[in-house]
C-alpha cells in the first residue's frame, strides 16, 4: 500500500472519521522546492483520505506571527528597524531590498506567488493566517493554560530536548512599544494581560485575546493542533528528530487539554550535489521556476513516487529526463495483473506505482493517461533544439507515428514549452545540448581514425537509396559496419563527431532522421 493511502487507513482507525491533514511555513523569503515536500506530502495523504471516502480538510498555516530574524541579503538596512517584528506587521520589500509603501505586507509579499505556484500543481488548501488566529482570539485559551504551567512545560522542553532554559523564561512573547518582540521583559501576568518592559524602558501590556504576542515555535505548534483539530501533519527531519520540536510538542499538546497528530517525519529534498535546500545558503531552486522546467505532475510524481523516509535528489540534469520518461511509461502501461497471478513484491510494485500515478495528477481524480505526452523526455529535448518552430516538430513526431493525431494534445503543447525553458536555462545538463555542424569539422578529422572515416565514407554511400525513416537508417548502421568490420560503439562515435562535433549524443538514428539526407550528406566525407 502507498504511504499515503496506508497513512489514510491509519487515521481511520486513530481518529475517526474526520480528519484535518496540515502543512505550515514561514514567509521570511523566496521559498524553494524543499517546501514542497511538506505540502505535498500533506496534500496527497487529504486527497488519500478522500478517495477512502473519510471527510477530510487540508489546512495550510501560514506563520505570519513569526518575526523577522534578521536582515537578509535581498533587504536594505533599513529593515535593522523590524528586526524582531511579526512578518504580517512589517512592510514588503521592494525590488531594490528598500521597504514598500504599497500597503502589501511582508508576509503577503513572498506568500502570494507561492500559493500560485501550488495551484499549478493542483494544491488548493485552506490558508490560515497565523496572526489572524491570535487577533481572533483563538490562542487566548492555549496562551493562559500555558502561561498557568510554565514550569512544567519549561521542564519539558529542557528534559525532551536538552536545551537549559534561562530563569526568566516565560510561554509567551509579546510585542514591546515598537512592536518587536526582542528585548522585552515580561513582568507579570494578570489575565487576560501579560505585563512588559522593552528595551527602550518603555511599560505596557499585551492582551492574549489578540496578536499583542505569540507563543514561542514548540508551544505555537503544540497549541494549534489542538486549536485546529489536527490529525496528521507532517514534519521534516528537522522538527522530527529525537529531541526535535515534534517530541515537546506531544505533551505540551496534551497539557494543553488536546490530542496531538501521530508522528510523522519526510526526509528533505537535495539539490543532487550540493546537499538539502536552504533558503539562507543560497542552495535552492524555486518551486515557480523548477515548474517552467518541470510539468506539474512531474514535479508530483518526484514526491509521490518516493518515501517519505528517502531524501530525494532533485536533479535537473540527465536525472529528470529519466523521472519522466519513467513517468511516461507507468502512464502509458500501469502495472496491472491480479492478486492470483502475482507473487507479495510484484502486488507491492503494482498497488504503489498505480497510487502514485494517481496521486501525480493535478486535478484530483483525473485520469492519468489525461496528462501522457507520448513522446520521452529525451527526444522532445532533442527535437527542441534542432528545430526552432512547433509545428515542424509536431509534423515530425506524427510522421514518426510518436502521435498519431496531427494536432498535439494539451498536454504535449505543455511539455514542449517547459522543455524548450528548461534548454534555455542554465539547469539543462550540458551533455544533452546538442549543435548540428555544418560541415565535418578539423576537429572531428582529428578524433577520427582511419576505420572510422571508412565507415562514415561506406554509410554514406548506404544511406544514398533509402527510406529516410528510423527503421531504414538504423539497418544502413547494422549493415555498414559488418562491411567495414567496425565496433559497433566506434561506428555511433564516428556519426557523432561528423554531426555534433562530440563523441556523444541521443540515439542516432533519430537525431539523422530529423535533421534529413541532404544535411548528413554535407557533413559525411
Amino acid at each position: 500500500m502507498h504511504w499515503a493511502d496506508f497513512t489514510a487507513q491509519r487515521l481511520k482507525l486513530e481518529c475517526g472519521e474526520n480528519l484535518v491533514a496540515a502543512s505550515g511555513i514561514t514567509p521570511s523569503g523566496e521559498f524553494h522546492l524543499g517546501h514542497i515536500r511538506e505540502i505535498l506530502s500533506a496534500e496527497m495523504i487529504h486527497r488519500a483520505c478522500l478517495d477512502a471516502g473519510l471527510d477530510s480538510r487540508y489546512i495550510f498555516i501560514v506563520d505570519s506571527m513569526d518575526p523577522l530574524r534578521r536582515v537578509y541579503p535581498f533587504l536594505s538596512d533599513e529593515y535593522e528597524q523590524y528586526i524582531g517584528c511579526p512578518l504580517a506587521f512589517i512592510p514588503a520589500p521592494n525590488p531594490d531590498g528598500t521597504p514598500s509603501q504599497d500597503g502589501l505586507s511582508y508576509a503577503e509579499h513572498f506568500l502570494g506567488p507561492f500559493l500560485e505556484a501550488l495551484q499549478q500543481i493542483g494544491v488548493f488548501p485552506e490558508v490560515i493566517m497565523n496572526h489572524q488566529t491570535y487577533e481572533n482570539g483563538d490562542f487566548a485559551v492555549k496562551i493562559d493554560s500555558a502561561i498557568q504551567n510554565t514550569d512544567t512545560i519549561k521542564d519539558i522542553i529542557e528534559r525532551i530536548s536538552g536545551r537549559e532554559l534561562p530563569d526568566d523564561w516565560f510561554p509567551y512573547k509579546p510585542l514591546g512599544s515598537d512592536r518587536s518582540m526582542d528585548g522585552v521583559t515580561v513582568t507579570g501576568y494578570e489575565k487576560p494581560y501579560v505585563h512588559w518592559t522593552d528595551r527602550h524602558g518603555e511599560s505596557g501590556s499585551a492582551d492574549i485575546r489578540k496578536a499583542d504576542g505569540k507563543l514561542p515555535w514548540r508551544i505555537d505548534w503544540a497549541a494549534r493542533w489542538g486549536i485546529h483539530g489536527i490529525t496528521c501533519e507532517p514534519a521534516g527531519k528537522d522538527h522530527g528528530a529525537a529531541g526535535g520540536s515534534f517530541d515537546t510538542g506531544i505533551p505540551i499538546c496534551k497539557l494543553l487539554d488536546s490530542e496531538p497528530p501521530a508522528k510523522m517525519v519526510y526526509e528533505w529534498i537535495q539539490l543532487k550535489g550540493s546537499g538539502p535546500m536552504s533558503s539562507s545558503t543560497g542552495n535552492t531552486i524555486g518551486p515557480i521556476e523548477a515548474l517552467s522546467l518541470v510539468p506539474p505532475e512531474i514535479l508530483r510524481y518526484l514526491i509521490a513516487g518516493s518515501k517519505m523516509n528517502k531524501h530525494i535528489d532533485f536533479n535537473t540534469g540527465p536525472a529528470l529526463f529519466q523521472m519522466a520518461d519513467e513517468y511516461e511509461r507507468l502512464v502509458a502501461n500501469p502495472p496491472s495483473g491480479t492478486d492470483e497471478e502475482l507473487n507479495k513484491r510484484q502486488r507491492v510494485a503494482r498497488d504503489t506505482q498505480n497510487a502514485a500515478l494517481r496521486l501525480s495528477q493535478v486535478k484530483h481524480g483525473t485520469n492519468p493517461s489525461d496528462s501522457l505526452a507520448g513522446v520521452s523526455f529525451r527526444h522532445l529535448a532533442m527535437l527542441a533544439q534542432i528545430k526552432s518552430n512547433d509545428d515542424n516538430i509536431w509534423k515530425s513526431l506524427f510522421e514518426s507515428d510518436h502521435i498519431f493525431d496531427p494536432n498535439p494534445s494539451d498536454a504535449l503543447i505543455d511539455r514542449l514549452s517547459r522543455m524548450r525553458n528548461w534548454i534555455e536555462s542554465v539547469h539543462f545538463p550540458d551533455d544533452a545540448r546538442i549543435v548540428i555542424q555544418s560541415e565535418l569539422t578539423e576537429d572531428a578529422r582529428k578524433n577520427l581514425d582511419g576505420e572510422q572515416m571508412s565507415f562514415l565514407i561506406n554509410f554514406k554511400q548506404a544511406i544514398s537509396d533509402i527510406t529516410w525513416n528510423d527503421e531504414q537508417i538504423s539497418q544502413a548502421i547494422k549493415d555498414t559496419v559488418e562491411v567495414t568490420q567496425i565496433g559497433a560503439r566506434q561506428a555511433y562515435i564516428a556519426i557523432y563527431w561528423a554531426v555534433l562535433g562530440q563523441h556523444f549524443g541521443p540515439r542516432a538514428s533519430s537525431l539523422l532522421v530529423e535533421i534529413g539526407s541532404e544535411k548528413l550528406e554535407q557533413l559525411l566525407p
